[in-house]
């Protein structure tokens, strides 16, 4: 704050009025210095992708926009986040052994690309399974990575493969994608429902995960999944990156009774960022129409399967494909929604069912990015909104990591209760 406004601001103050800018200014530094003191906390980044292609230096400050990347180190300390949980992600393939066993070498490949990277770059990250660790790692200064697993589809029928999930760092895993998979129905499948919620072997799942102390992850559920999964487990479950449907109407939001039974079951929503998710954007039939040929094709469905596409190419032709992406982006961009309407999503939870079940997993690097949220070096908007909308400094701490770690200190309870019990 420039020296001369310290008078006027101190007067001011004295008198009970500010003038709009000095209020500004008064509640920027305020909510500078509470994003400083509060570890944040991202529960979802698709960054993993970008780490298996090869090529993606996660050590330097790279432009989202001529990289479409929107996460790294740089980017992480000038937005002051703390820890993100990067996802091994695999999109939804063939339900035969055959195509099981293909997912799951791969997601044993995506971890191990995360591995790589955290070796190498021991000097500014490390991995953490406990908040108890996040904190640890969080007072060297280096950034804090934990891992998540979405979609179950990579286990097959292998239970076993959890464990094996969970000793390699996983501490959730999301049941399901976009497609139904042998585990449960997605929100989004255009065939349907095929279980009416989880099936047989998505029953054992829940258990499994409750004994291993793995979070569950309702986010791309379908609605009657997500019922099973509140009645079945044991300890409370994660919406690792979703948001309210009351607020914006897409399947992938989570209903108010879901919300209820969110809260009563003690688990935690964390808002993603991705804008058709956060505000109804009109549609853009010129963009739809060149996104419908391009992926054409690649051969593809979607943009995610598109990035799994590209990776089998040559590096000439991944270099000509991302150019054409990028090009197309800057010929019709997308319109984006706001932090504001993000956290329209927020107040509304907050006010339906508290303000200890809410939390940040923004789908960076899956689609994630507002338009003054565009990548996580813009992450202190955020605080600077809610610190405006009068949430206290306890309020914006609980969202940007204390309601997530009560959560996982409560999974990791449970296992102990049940070892306990045994």
């Amino acid at each position: 704050m420039k020296n001369w406004l310290y008078p006027t601001l101190c007067a001011c103050l004295a008198t009970g009025f500010l003038p709009a800018a000095a209020q500004d200014e008064a509640l920027l530094k305020k909510a500078h210095k509470i994003h400083e003191k509060a570890f944040t906390v991202d529960t979802h980044a698709d960054t993993p992708m970008l780490l298996s292609r090869g090529g993606f230096d996660v050590t330097k400050e790279n432009d989202p926009r001529t990289t479409n990347s929107k996460v790294d180190y740089p980017r992480m300390r000038k937005g002051g986040l703390d820890a993100i949980f990067w996802a091994v992600y695999l999109g939804q393939g063939p339900r035969t052994p055959e195509g099981h066993e293909t997912a799951k070498q791969k997601a044993l490949s995506i971890f191990e690309a995360v591995n790589t990277t955290l070796k190498n770059t021991a000097s500014e990250a490390e991995l953490a399974t406990t908040p108890e660790e996040a904190y640890r790692i969080g007072k060297t200064g280096k950034r804090v990575i934990f891992i998540g697993v979405e979609n179950g589809y990579p286990m097959g029928h292998d239970i076993s493969m959890l464990k094996k999930f969970y000793d390699m760092g996983s501490r959730y895993m999301t049941l399901c994608h976009s497609s139904n998979n042998d585990i449960c129905d997605s929100s989004t499948d255009p065939k349907g429902a095929e279980y009416q919620g989880l099936s047989p072997l998505g029953e054992q799942v829940v258990t499994e995960m409750n004994r291993l102390g793995m979070m569950i992850d309702v986010s791309h559920v379908s609605d009657s999944t997500f019922y099973d999964v509140v009645r079945l487990s044991k300890v409370p479950i994660i919406a690792s990156h979703s948001g309210a449907k009351a607020i914006c109407d897409h399947p992938r939001n989570l209903t108010d009774d879901m919300l209820k039974a969110l809260a009563k079951n003690g688990g935690v929503v964390q808002l993603n960022l991705l804008s058709d998710y956060v505000k109804t954007i009109p549609p853009s039939p010129e963009r739809e129409a060149a996104m419908k040929t391009m992926l054409e094709k690649w051969g593809v469905k979607d943009r995610r399967a598109l990035m799994g596409a590209m990776s089998k190419l040559s590096e000439e032709d991944q270099k000509k494909a991302r150019a054409e992406f990028m090009e197309l982006n800057q010929k019709y961009p997308i319109q984006l929604a706001t932090v504001k309407d993000a956290v329209d999503h927020i107040d509304h939870i907050v006010k339906l069912i508290g303000i200890d079940h809410v939390g940040m997993g923004a789908d960076f690097d899956g689609g994630g990015a507002l338009a003054d949220c565009f990548d996580v070096s813009q992450y202190e908007n955020f605080t600077v909104e809610f610190l405006r909308r009068g949430y206290s400094k306890k309020d914006i701490e609980k969202i940007w990591s204390g309601n997530f770690f009560r959560v996982m200190k409560a999974v990791e309870k449970g296992k102990a209760m049940e070892v306990a019990s045994k």
